[in-house]
């Protein structure tokens, strides 16, 4: 079993570069996942890297296609 490591939410808004407001927009509108852990936020570092890839696929794509 692989060990997932957990971030909080400040730990995932400095990794991305965000506001933690942006992070609670994002839960709101469940454009991201995450799961609370004795009231606190907790999100899986694989999963969220595992979205951006979807994301960052998703704008390459996108951009090809304006040409």
């Amino acid at each position: 079993m692989t060990k997932q490591q957990l971030l909080d939410i400040d730990e995932l808004a400095n990794y991305l570069k965000l506001r933690r407001q942006t992070i609670y927009n994002w839960l709101h509108q469940k454009k991201i996942s995450g799961i609370k852990i004795g009231g606190v936020w907790r999100f899986n570092k694989k999963d969220v890297d595992d979205w951006l890839k979807t994301k960052y696929h998703r704008t390459i794509e996108t951009k090809g296609q304006r040409q």
